[in-house]
């Protein structure tokens, strides 16, 4: 993991096309803005962690459903 110390107004690059850039920085909280293709998939990692938990609980249930129509 790569840990760095940006100021408000600096940003990084990750590659040749994604640039992320501090924004604000308030009341111990940052605001970052990302610039990046549109192709690319841009998510909080709490969202896709839920998503991923909701996706796995699914699979799991999808045995006991399918039990029922037997």
């Amino acid at each position: 993991m790569l840990v760095i110390t940006r100021k408000k107004g600096e940003s990084l690059l990750i590659g040749d096309d994604i640039e992320i850039k501090i924004t604000k920085i308030e009341d111990g909280s940052i605001k970052i803005a990302i610039d990046a293709p549109k192709d690319k998939i841009i998510l909080r990692k709490e969202v896709y962690d839920n998503v991923k938990d909701e996706n796995s609980k699914a699979i799991t249930n999808k045995d006991d459903i399918l039990k029922l129509f037997k």
